[in-house]
């Protein structure tokens, strides 16, 4: 047997290998881990979680388990599911009703379960989560009313799910002990009195350090994860299983409460979560034993049907009665519906304290589970496309700009493409900044577009091309890299700084093969001095009488050629790569300048 050590490093190397090839595949890493896991696991036996962890593997897993549920719960604005209109708040409250029911009722009936665990794995899977939606989304370019309903469903979902599941698996733990129903009634009751009433308080309490500044800065990201775990292990100790709800009351309370500012602790959770995640899924697919897969015969596959063919349908068409959507946009939203992250992570939790309870019909849990993950995201991976297309309900490939940066410039060039037809979004830190797009008209996103905060909150349909246009080289260069795997090649574009940093020679390869934004010797510096000179962007139609020539000989030549769009109303954008080359019919945005530096 190998040493713990060499095991732990190795899940981890595994574990960053499964988030690369996710991000070159395109699809949640939630697949790529859970195979992994079972590949090393019940296939090979190169892997025994129990054997590596022993007593600890318990206490982990539910640790794990109470930060994602916690920083998930964190994404619940109130305000947000008061604004995105009627559909979305249907599916995330009486749709998970209407799924857990016919979940519940296919557990019964096929997979011959108790009720209680019938229960448990009905509210277990209604539960779909941004990182399967999302990157699904990316491919599917469905029209973007239907992919704001399944990016918020996603959202939302996974804090209302969570709780919801937990409540269940409350009310079946308390109510296997057999006592009456009046008194196991009145053990549920005492759950949810401590995790409705130690999560507010706890939120509240904690919520008023934050925004009065009571602790360093520096220090809220890390108080907050202590104090969560803290109440968790509190609320378990006052009440035997009633951290989890716990600590989602607790996340829930301060994504609501005014001005806390839970920014950086949303932040922190980005390299926490995919640290927890990756090594959490492995460890629990490699758990799984050759008995319980045994255990996926023809009744299992019989249940992820009707999951899939018979409870999101009829759910998805109680729910947007009367929404204005036709039959082909509810069509594309009855099939997508893949199951996340925090299916198997509480499924695997819940699955290790009922076989301790001793309850009947846990082995099952788990296999079940984890086959309508890896089967719907597979499946629907693979056909929502194609599906899409044939229903018509897809959106020609996006053109429009996502701009780094608020400033003069970059409001500049995003006025001239709104005007011009084109979808535009700025991104900036700068408050003020963005206060002054939002006054031009301008559509903006406060934050980091490389965030995982914003894989789940930036907007991005309609966008199709990312131009880096803030004041600062390493956030130019770091959102480039990440946008250049988002969009392709010959989407995205590099930008220098000042003429210093255009002569270093200290980029990655991947960055320096880039195309230079708007030509090679333009830098940032020169288009904002050019602005505060009173520089315009300006769009000419150009025809036979008026060509380019023309054109930049009635400016002397001091203009800067920024791009192009034809007559079918496709845009270029100027770089060194691929230098304009405007024809008559077409017209040319370009910054025109009073004097003429030497570009």
């Amino acid at each position: 047997m190998e040493s713990p050590a060499v095991l732990l490093t190795g899940i981890g190397l595994l574990s960053l290998a499964c988030q690369w090839l996710a991000w070159r595949l395109k699809v949640p890493a939630i697949l790529p881990l859970l195979l992994i896991g079972i590949l090393i696991g019940p296939i090979t036996g190169l892997l025994d979680p129990d054997a590596l962890l022993g007593d600890l593997l318990f206490p982990l897993v539910s640790l794990a388990v109470a930060v994602i549920l916690f920083e998930g719960s964190l994404t619940l604005s109130f305000a947000e599911l008061r604004g995105h209109g009627h559909t979305v708040r249907r599916l995330v409250t009486w749709g998970v009703l209407i799924t857990a029911v016919i979940s519940t009722l296919a557990a019964r009936w096929l997979l011959e379960l108790s009720w209680g665990m019938a229960s448990v794995l009905g509210a277990l899977l209604v539960v779909t989560g941004p990182t399967v939606v999302l990157p699904l989304l990316e491919t599917l370019r469905a029209k973007q009313s239907l992919s704001q309903i399944l990016r918020w469903e996603g959202i939302l979902i996974d804090p209302i799910g969570a709780i919801g599941a937990v409540l269940v698996y409350e009310y079946v733990v308390i109510g296997a002990s057999g006592e009456a129903f009046m008194h196991t009634l009145g053990l549920f009751g005492l759950t949810a009195l401590i995790g409705f009433g130690l999560g507010g308080l706890g939120g509240y309490l904690w919520g008023c350090v934050l925004r009065h500044h009571w602790l360093p800065r520096q220090l809220h990201s890390f108080g907050t994860l202590m104090v969560m775990l803290t109440l968790y292990t509190l609320s378990n100790q006052l009440f035997h299983e009633s951290g989890l709800l716990t600590v989602t009351v607790m996340g829930v309370w301060m994504a609501n409460m005014p001005r806390v500012p839970t920014g950086p602790i949303v932040e922190f959770k980005e390299t926490l979560s995919v640290l927890l995640i990756s090594g959490l899924f492995i460890l629990l697919a490699a758990r799984l034993g050759l008995d319980q897969l045994a255990l996926l015969g023809w009744p299992a596959w019989a249940y992820l049907a009707v999951l899939m063919l018979v409870a999101r349908p009829l759910t998805v068409w109680l729910c947007t009665a009367g929404s204005g959507l036709d039959w082909r946009e509810k069509a594309l939203l009855a099939w997508v519906s893949p199951r996340g992250i925090v299916a198997a992570a509480v499924a695997s939790l819940f699955a290790l304290k009922l076989e301790v309870e001793g309850i009947e019909g846990a082995a099952m849990l788990v296999p079940v589970t984890f086959l309508v993950i890896i089967a719907t995201v597979v499946i629907q991976s693979l056909l929502s496309r194609p599906i899409a297309q044939a229903l018509g309900v897809t959106t020609p490939p996006p053109r429009g700009f996502l701009i780094l940066g608020a400033n003069p410039v970059a409001r500049a060039m995003g006025q001239a493409l709104q005007e011009a037809g084109f979808a535009v979004r700025l991104c900036d830190h700068d408050r003020d900044a963005l206060e002054a797009a939002r006054m031009a008209g301008l559509p903006t996103y406060f934050g980091n577009p490389a965030s995982e905060h914003a894989q789940e909150h930036l907007e991005m349909a309609g966008l199709g091309h990312f131009l880096p246009l803030s004041p600062y080289r390493e956030q130019n260069d770091l959102a480039a890299l990440h946008f250049e795997g988002v969009l392709g090649h010959g989407k995205v574009f590099r930008v220098e700084v000042s003429g210093e940093q255009a002569s270093s020679r200290e980029r990655p390869r991947q960055l320096t093969e880039l195309p230079r934004l708007f030509g090679e010797a333009v830098t940032w510096d020169k288009l904002a001095s050019l602005v505060a000179q009173g520089a315009e962007v300006r769009t000419t139609r150009l025809h036979e009488t008026f060509d380019v020539d023309a054109y930049v000989t009635t400016h002397a030549h001091r203009l800067l050629p920024l791009f192009c769009i034809d007559a079918q109303d496709r845009i270029r954008v100027a770089s060194d790569q691929s230098p304009l080359e405007p024809l008559p019919g077409e017209s040319l945005i370009s910054l025109v300048y009073a004097d003429s530096p030497a570009f």
